[in-house]
């Protein structure tokens, strides 16, 4: 017996027929469309809609729910090759297989440019709490779209990925786009973008053995940057000593404001500010930080009302990597990053004998055991104490 209808009347009888070419023929359009099943194929049927136009399907279950797969037009498509074609769909079905999703997975995912596109609005609009990507965003314009804009997705294999390694000198910057390839090809997976068979081609590609670096700015090296950041403009000058002063990230040293400096406090709020342009902690946990004297001057010099280290934009700096490059290139000494500045900072705060837990908190690690904003108002005066010997300790 036919279901009801959601109203409650009763449902008309399911047409069941077997399908002949005479039949076919005879079926005429009517004001809505009707399915026609046949009886010699379940799950096999012709479609007439109200301008005549007759379509095949195949229509089976998946998850408690139909799937009505479009073989095509009647008119276009016998009788014969249509069950065909339905029995192949059909047996796929059985099997486990969803192949209307993948159709339309396969429709979706398209070209990698259009899937990596899709994959930058989900991380930029649905992951506010991860700042992390858009460095991968980044490697993926750079080394990524380049290669695989145009390639179908379901085209890219893993020697396609190989290659794509192989070409970037950098061992650590081609393990990290692979993680961003991998990353785009997960999600699309997940989200059903791709078809259910396809298999992620960084799967099984292996990573370059890298050495983990641990640069630390040697006490004799200190004055040597401390001169030479001069050589890189009053902004980015500044904003590198004041990574080496506060051992923030750079990222968010970039993006320091004038807002969150409070009576000598940096005070930079965990959750991003779109209003501000501020980022947010990598973490997303508040931290407060004591201002020496020396950081002080600096954030004075630089007369500012918006970001404190504004670039030839009006935006927040950037450039500083490099900036780092060249200053290494020009003292003759191992390559050192912005980031190796905050770990300098943090080597320095321990090896003035204040402890792990302090240089956790106030570099704001999500390891550490003082994790609340509030918490951090608890340790005021030794934090003032701190960050006013680091300076000291770097400015000597």
């Amino acid at each position: 017996m036919a279901r009801p209808r959601s109203d409650g009347s009763p449902a008309a009888a399911p047409d069941k027929r077997k399908l002949s070419n005479f039949v076919i023929n005879s079926l005429k359009p009517r004001a809505k469309p009707y399915t026609v099943w046949d009886t010699s194929m379940r799950g096999f049927a012709l479609v007439v809609h109200a301008s005549g136009r007759k379509v095949w399907k195949a229509i089976y279950s998946r998850r408690g729910r139909p799937r009505w797969y479009h073989i095509g037009d009647a008119s276009v498509i016998s009788l014969a090759d249509a069950r065909q074609l339905a029995g192949t769909i059909l047996l796929r079905a059985s099997k486990g297989e969803d192949p209307q999703a993948e159709r339309k997975a396969e429709r979706l995912s398209g070209t990698f440019e259009e899937l990596a596109a899709k994959y930058r609005d989900y991380a930029e609009h649905k992951k506010k709490r991860n700042k992390s990507w858009e460095q991968p965003d980044y490697l993926v314009k750079k080394h990524l779209l380049p290669r695989w804009a145009k390639l179908q997705v379901t085209d890219i294999k893993r020697s396609d990925v190989r290659t794509m390694m192989a070409a970037i000198a950098a061992p650590i910057v081609a393990n990290q786009t692979l993680a961003a390839a991998s990353a785009i090809f997960t999600w699309g997976a997940k989200e059903e973008l791709i078809a259910s068979g396809f298999v992620n081609p960084c799967i099984g590609v292996e990573r370059n053995a890298t050495n983990e670096r641990e640069r630390i700015l040697a006490d004799s090296e200190l004055p040597k940057f401390w001169a030479a950041f001069d050589d890189a403009g009053l902004v980015k000058s500044s904003a590198l000593k004041m990574i080496l002063l506060t051992g923030q990230r750079p990222g968010e040293v970039s993006h320091m404001r004038v807002e969150h400096l409070k009576d000598g406090w940096w005070e930079m709020p965990g959750e991003r500010d779109v209003r501000l342009d501020w980022p947010g902690t990598k973490n997303t946990k508040s931290n407060r930080v004591w201002l020496s004297k020396t950081a002080r001057e600096i954030i004075s010099a630089m007369d500012a009302t918006g970001f404190v280290f504004t670039g030839q934009r009006g935006g927040a700096i950037s450039g500083l990597d490099k900036a780092m490059r060249d200053i290494c290139k020009q003292l003759g000494v191992e390559r050192a990053t912005p980031h190796d500045l905050r770990r300098t900072c943090g080597s320095t705060i321990t090896g003035l004998g204040f402890g792990r837990d302090a240089m956790d908190r106030i570099l704001n690690h999500v390891e550490g055991s003082t994790t609340d904003i509030y918490d951090r108002h608890k340790y005021a005066k030794e934090d003032r104490k701190i960050m006013e010997k680091v300076a000291s300790k770097i400015m000597g």
